[in-house]
């Protein structure tokens, strides 16, 4: 029995001892995406659609934005990486959705300067923050379809400056008809109902599965590692676990977003799944119309999905496809 400590995940952002260094070092990272390879794996998992960040709390970002390189210069990448994804999915007839975290509370000093962040009154911030989502969305336009917003947390969203209606113009603003989902953790801490009944899909994160359904209690620091691969905290026997019963949860569509070798929580490994268990739970959630996004790693050093989660991504689409 192992048992899992609490750590600190790391955040990758570009190394450097200087802004100007960090800078090139991330322009470099950004430059060296292989796009044709990476397009070919999305291509051969015949995924309906790709969300994809654009930056994650490093401060940096791989689309360059109006609001940001005018406040901040040299956190936005020279090479627009989004717009070139959206721009080869929309050819194909498929599906962009991005992420950004909805708010820079967990970011360096600068960053938070930048966007006016202030705990005790976040008018000026939200201001500025729907700008920099207003500015990707607009420059998106109908290439993209969608926003998948994490972090909208109670410590952040509970207060009278933060307005939903707000948000949803500012990202809608480019394409009316892209859907918003807003995420508060979801299944990952118990929580089944949209955080608003105003987004269109649920975002649904999940930390991972056991016996093939949604774990859905919340992984404590102490967490041990059964001699069966099945996390348990001191005292605790049985898991809550949970399966959708219809489409949609508040009028909101359902969605679940479920790591697959890879993993959104410090004390939990990054868990990977036998094809019979994936496939079959990919199948029990469309069958009552659920949506699901399988989050997989990236290669830093060229932008490609590692073969393993590949090959199961294609052979999940082939198994899809042919019982279509």
């Amino acid at each position: 029995m192992r048992v899992l400590d609490q750590q600190v995940l790391q955040v990758l952002g570009p190394q450097g001892g200087s802004d100007a260094e960090r800078t090139a070092e991330f322009n470099r990272i950004v430059d060296a995406f292989d796009l044709d390879y990476f397009m070919a794996q999305f291509v051969r998992s015949r995924a309906d659609w790709l969300l994809f960040t654009i930056g994650q709390n490093t401060g940096y970002y791989c689309s360059p934005n109006g609001f940001l390189d005018a406040a901040l210069p040299g956190r936005t990448s020279r090479r627009d990486l989004i717009l070139d994804l959206a721009n080869r999915l929309k050819a194909l007839g498929k599906r962009f959705i991005v992420y950004l975290p909805a708010e820079v509370a967990g970011q360096e000093q600068a960053v938070r300067t930048a966007f006016a962040w202030n705990p005790y009154d976040q008018s000026a911030f939200v201001e500025r923050n729907l700008s920099f989502v207003r500015d990707y969305s607009l420059k998106l336009g109908k290439l993209h379809d969608g926003w998948w917003f994490d972090g909208c947390y109670d410590t952040v969203v509970r207060n009278k400056w933060w307005d939903w209606k707000a948000w949803l113009a500012a990202a809608k603003a480019g394409n009316p008809d892209a859907i918003v989902a807003f995420n508060d953790g979801a299944f990952c801490v118990g929580r089944y109902h949209p955080v608003t009944p105003l987004q269109d899909y649920h975002a649904g994160e999940v930390h991972l599965l056991e016996d093939g359904k949604i774990r859905v209690d919340f992984i404590h620091e102490g967490t041990r590692v059964l001699p069966d691969g099945r996390l348990r905290f001191p005292g605790q026997t049985q898991a809550a676990l949970y399966m959708p019963e219809s489409r949609f949860i508040d009028g909101v569509q359902w969605h679940a977003l479920l790591p697959v070798d890879s993993t959104f929580h410090p004390l939990i490994p990054a868990q990977s799944y036998s094809d019979d268990v994936l496939f079959r739970w990919v199948l029990d959630c469309k069958a009552v119309g659920g949506a699901v996004t399988l989050n997989v790693p990236i290669d830093l050093a060229n932008g490609h999905i590692p073969e393993k989660p590949a090959q199961q991504l294609q052979r999940l689409g082939d198994y899809l496809f042919a019982g279509a």
